[in-house]
């Protein structure tokens, strides 16, 4: 009996350890597996990553197999040509700074580790092309110093004046003493030899001064356009030179102020720009290295331009035409035309003008017709009536020309014959109209010769004045009065004769005729009395 369970124990003790030594293998097995596996994922390994010099760079262990194909797009799905060299992936072709681009690579693996894994991996990659930027965009100079530039990370090349200057990796570029105690530069880098030049940077230098330094722009004194931007870039932040306070303009313009970045100041005219030929002041919170009031001309308009937009809107007895494209539709191309008047031709709106007016015309000086004009197109928009092209009559011209407005009351021209028996005509839009005899002015107090344009227009008035006998005389209720010189009118008079020397200087009509002649001589209507 007791043999028997002794035997029993020891082939279950032989069986216990049988399967823990079948167990330990499985275990040993599976653990050698996992680092055969983990080995094999190991050496197999690719991954696309960032590269300070190229695109981005391909990393392959021993057993990842071989490189099939590298693409790259940009975010909108172009694709552009790379190249591989050493698992570094570069472009082909130049492309922008800051541009997001999109990196795909196939790699074949070996055939063993095809079987299992698959035949391609595939990786991919975002990346955005580096932007080099100036560090400090404010340089302030000691006397005699060189201007270096300091970019934010190493760059390949810059441009800065149309030079090329290679920093081959570097971050800082020794631009040499500026030519000027203080200026402004323009620098454009690419921080990747296969980089488009970033955008470019103003960087400006100063001067070591007691007082705020500041840049002015266009320079204090200059004759300005009146779209012309001021500009004002302090070598310290505004709001600590500055405060809050705005500088001062006047006189007060349209425009809005703005501030780029946290040193530059920039005012910029709004509408039809700045009152052309007139003066502007901008007086500023505290003094600095420029002073506190800074002054500047506009530019006047061109009288070239001051006809061109007179005859093109109906004021003159000519008509321009330009001898390429017209002027554009919009405020800055009509400022910059006023200034710098386009190439064109006038020619005579009617084939029959009478020879005194033609003979009045010069498209390159100031005549009686250009005063005429002026005074008509005053009254009309309601400005004082004084012949001078002023900035409130250039406003108005330039926005009748936007508006594309025509004066369509046609073109009148008196002109009165003092030789025996004296006439008057009146042509309009060539035709004569009537033709009166009338009385100019007796020897002691002659009409005065010469072109003149109206200036006053009444229906009906009171005439006074001093006799040649020293007498005053007091005429009330004068019918159909425009006076075009002092105090000589076109007007009807009440005589028994007409067509000799009667007046005091006046030009008398018979009342038929002077009430034809009236609503054809407004304000601006030239009157040529001749000898």
């Amino acid at each position: 009996m007791g043999g028997r369970r002794r035997v029993g124990a020891s082939r279950r003790r032989r069986r216990r350890t049988a399967g823990r030594l079948l167990l330990g293998l499985l275990l040993a097995g599976a653990l050698a597996a996992a680092g055969v596996a983990a080995a094999v994922r190991f050496w197999s390994g690719a991954s696309l990553v960032a590269d300070r010099t190229a695109l981005a760079r391909l990393e392959l262990q021993p057993l990842a197999g071989s490189l099939v194909s590298a693409r790259a797009f940009t975010a909108g799905g172009v694709e552009f040509p790379i190249g591989v060299e050493h698992g570094r992936l570069v472009p082909e072709t130049a492309v922008p700074a800051g541009l997001t681009v999109r990196v795909e690579v196939v790699v074949r693996r070996p055939g063993w580790l095809a079987r299992v894994a698959g035949r391609f991996r595939h990786e991919r990659l975002t990346i955005r092309t580096p932007v080099a930027s100036v560090a400090d965009r404010w340089v302030t100079l000691a006397r005699g110093a060189k201007l270096v530039l300091r970019f934010d990370q190493p760059v390949d090349r810059v441009v800065v004046r149309g030079r090329t200057v290679a920093v081959g990796g570097r971050r800082s570029v020794d631009l040499g003493r500026p030519p000027a105690p203080s200026g402004a530069v323009r620098v454009a880098a690419a921080a990747r030899s296969w980089e488009q030049l970033g955008a470019a940077q103003r960087v400006t230098w100063f001067p070591k001064t007691r007082a705020p330094a500041v840049l002015v722009s266009p320079a204090p004194g200059a004759t300005v356009s009146p779209l012309a931007a001021v500009r004002l870039v302090f070598a310290e932040p505004v709001a600590q030179v500055l405060g809050g306070a705005r500088p001062a303009l006047a006189p007060a313009a349209a425009g809005r102020w703005s501030e780029p970045d946290a040193h530059t100041l920039v005012f910029r005219p709004g509408g039809l720009g700045l009152p052309m030929g007139g003066r502007l002041s901008l007086r500023l919170a505290r003094a600095t290295s420029a002073g506190r009031t800074l002054r500047w001309t506009i530019a006047e308009g061109s009288l070239l331009r001051l006809h061109q937009l007179l005859a093109q809107e109906g004021y003159l007895p000519v008509d321009w035409q330009p001898d390429h494209a017209p002027v554009a539709g919009t405020r800055a191309a009509q400022v910059a035309a006023a200034v710098d008047p386009p190439a064109g031709r006038f020619t005579w709106r009617y084939p029959n003008t009478p020879p005194q007016l033609r003979r009045l015309w010069d498209p390159a000086r100031i005549t009686q017709i250009t005063r005429g004009a002026v005074m008509m197109f005053e009254d009309e928009h309601h400005l004082t009536v004084d012949g001078f092209a002023g900035p409130h009559v250039w406003r108005a011209l330039l926005a009748d020309a936007l508006a594309g407005k025509r004066r369509t009351d046609g073109y009148s021209y008196v002109y009165v014959h003092t030789q025996l028996p004296q006439l008057l005509t009146l042509w309009h839009n060539g035709r004569v109209v009537l033709t009166s005899p009338g009385n100019t002015g007796i020897p002691a107090t002659p009409t005065a010769p010469g072109t003149f344009p109206v200036f006053e227009h009444i229906p009906v008035g009171e005439m006074k004045g001093t006799n040649p006998d020293g007498s005053h005389y007091d005429d009330k209720g004068i019918r159909w009065i425009s006076y075009f010189h002092g105090g000589e009118a076109l007007h009807a008079f009440n005589r028994a004769s007409f067509g000799t020397p009667q007046s005091l200087g006046c030009v008398e009509l018979p009342l038929a005729a002077a009430a034809k002649v009236w609503p054809y001589t407004p304000i601006g209507t030239l009157v040529t009395i001749e000898n």
